[in-house]
């Protein structure tokens, strides 16, 4: 199996990235910093905010079977909606909700077997203050991975397609989260209070139980789902 990855410079993408790696596995990584240094990793530079740019990437892939992980994603501005700048929601759609349909779609052109996963966000089904932009494109990434499979179905296609949240994740973008204002973000020291009492789930956890769900035997339930749904 080949493993395309985007957003692997860090947090999630970075360990998914190692975890399939250490299995044996060829891993191309997609974004604009390359973090890996790895025999059987391919690091493809390319700015998710640039759909043309996605469009035409040229993967060099073979005809083994495709998982891909649309993993990168960013926040966005953190604060109210009257106060967002156009250019930051535009940037949120674009890197969380279209790349991912863009690489989907380039996937879904070749005949490999082929897995998609989509990492979402409880966000995307809990409303979060000053979070707007994000909420709405993680909810927007689940509705697409639930379109895209039915879609696969009417093409007579076996494709497996998951949208699953990671849970509260120690990444850099938790780290930004707590730097933000109090009166711009009402939540804040929710997140704080997380971080201090170690509640913040460690990367290589959470690529390790994102491999255990596409292990488990598929149906159309699982699109949706969290890595907080496994019982250990």
């Amino acid at each position: 199996m080949q493993v395309v990855i985007t957003g692997v410079s860090g947090g999630i993408g970075k360990a998914l990235a190692e975890f399939y790696l250490e299995k044996g596995n060829h891993v191309i990584g997609i974004g604009r910093h390359n973090a890996i240094d790895h025999d059987h990793f391919h690091f493809v530079t390319c700015d998710l905010r640039d759909l043309d740019a996605i469009k035409n990437l040229d993967l060099n892939l073979s005809d083994e079977p495709i998982l891909l992980i649309n993993n990168a994603g960013i926040l966005g501005q953190v604060t109210r909606t009257v106060d967002q700048d156009i250019e930051s929601l535009q940037e949120v759609f674009e890197v969380n909700v279209l790349a991912a349909m863009i690489m989907t779609g380039k996937m879904a052109e070749r005949d490999n077997q082929l897995t998609i996963v989509n990492i979402s966000s409880g966000a995307g089904k809990n409303p979060i203050p000053s979070w707007g932009a994000y909420c709405a494109s993680k909810a927007a990434l689940d509705m697409f991975s639930r379109v895209f499979f039915l879609e696969e179905q009417e093409r007579g296609r076996n494709t497996k397609v998951y949208s699953i949240a990671p849970g509260v994740v120690d990444t850099n973008m938790q780290t930004v989260i707590r730097a933000v204002d109090e009166e711009k973000f009402s939540q804040k020291q929710r997140f704080v209070d997380l971080k201090e009492m170690g509640q913040l789930a460690d990367a290589k956890e959470v690529a390790r139980k994102i491999d255990r769900i596409l292990s488990l035997p598929f149906n159309e339930e699982m699109i949706i789902c969290s890595v907080r749904d496994l019982v250990d």
